[in-house]
């Protein structure tokens, strides 16, 4: 591509992703190995595994990684994140939740501690270099944000990096009382791709038009985005007398009605900050052109549940799936190549479509074979 980026860095020249990134099956498994498995995910809540001796094993993003990872919580207090799989021959070690003195693999009596280390192997005397510190299972990063807790496979970003600027917004919100609502909490399948989930999140245009309604207590004109290294913010404004947070006098928000904070970390996790509490947003691609979003409420004030821009979460979403249902069936058009943004309202969008070109380090096919340049997107015809 003659070393031009495939998204312009400049929103005015960018044209958008290819086509082929909402369908091809290729890119996606590109996507899932570059992108994915080197990316920050949400573990489970922290007050899940709480005692010592408490094990739970879970699947790191279920039908895309598919990652067999366990917490466990040792005698010395401390929670770790260790691989599930045993490191002689690949049998799951943890096969259920519960409490144990230690861990031990049923299929050859492979035994670990809590904290992952290789304690006995029975009938290996004499295996030269044995044990080492392959032998042990894998730890991986564990870290919390308030009741939720994070881990990663090979992390491009540290934690710190990546959840700093979510951090530095809402600080002053009493984040380990949030309390998990399983009434308000569920998954969402969804015949689209990932992206075009991302896509519709992350740009403004659309909330008029799909939203006139359910969103009617935002206040458009002052709604904006801010870019930040791994991630977006999106201001929700209140319109006069409609419910908003009440910030403290030295917040960087001062002064203003700030209805919602919508926070996008990449590659895939919506955190949605509202007088009442955090709705978050998990995004997991199970294929090119299906996803499950999986909703989690957490609850501050139960009193303010039913109030302002968060009061009616699903019904935006089914509104959202529409729309990014007929975006999945038009991607795959033969005429359709790619698109441009808005300099005004699709400032996040373009964020999210340079930084998965960029960490998928995709250069693409030639220009010809790409679709019709920035300055001209009319279908070329032979």
């Amino acid at each position: 591509m003659s070393g031009q980026p495939v998204v312009d860095p400049d929103i005015r020249r960018a044209a958008t992703l290819p086509a082929a990134f909402y369908h091809d099956a290729a890119l996606h498994a590109r996507t899932v190995e570059r992108v994915f498995a080197k990316s920050w995910q949400f573990a489970g809540d922290a007050d899940t595994v709480k005692a010592p001796g408490h094990v739970r094993p879970f699947t790191l993003m279920e039908g895309c990684l598919d990652e067999p990872l366990v917490l466990a919580r040792g005698e010395d207090g401390a929670l770790r994140c260790l691989s599930n799989v045993c490191t002689h021959r690949a049998a799951l070690v943890v096969e259920g939740e519960g409490h144990v003195r230690g861990l031990r693999c049923r299929y050859h009596g492979r035994r670990f501690g809590l904290d992952g280390c290789l304690v006995s192997m029975p009938e290996f005397e004499g295996v030269e270099g044995f044990p080492a510190a392959r032998d042990d299972l894998p730890r991986l990063s564990l870290e919390r944000f308030g009741p939720l807790l994070f881990t990663a496979l090979d992390p491009a970003v540290s934690f710190a990096d990546w959840i700093g600027p979510v951090r530095q917004r809402v600080a002053w919100l009493p984040l380990d009382r949030l309390v998990f609502d399983p009434a308000t909490s569920q998954d969402y399948l969804i015949e689209a791709s990932w992206i075009a989930y991302c896509d519709n999140y992350l740009e403004e245009f659309h909330i008029p038009y799909v939203h006139g309604a359910s969103l009617a207590a935002l206040d458009y004109a002052a709604y904006r985005t801010e870019r930040f290294a791994w991630g977006n913010l999106q201001y929700g404004f209140a319109r006069n007398g409609e419910a908003g947070f009440a910030v403290p006098g030295d917040h960087p928000d001062a002064g203003q009605n700030v209805a919602a904070w919508y926070f996008w970390l990449f590659p895939n996790l919506m955190l949605n900050f509202y007088p009442w509490g955090l709705s978050m947003n998990v995004v997991v691609p199970l294929g090119p052109a299906r996803t499950r979003v999986s909703f989690r409420s957490y609850v501050l004030d139960p009193g303010s549940r039913g109030q302002g821009l968060g009061a009616d979460l699903h019904r935006v979403e089914m509104e959202d799936e529409e729309v990014v249902e007929s975006v999945q069936r038009g991607a795959r058009s033969r005429l359709y190549r790619r698109g441009r943004f808005s300099p005004r309202r699709e400032v996040g969008t373009h964020h999210f479509h340079e930084m998965l070109a960029n960490e998928s380090h995709y250069q693409g096919p030639p220009d010809a074979a790409m679709g019709p340049s920035p300055t001209d997107d009319r279908p070329t015809a032979s």
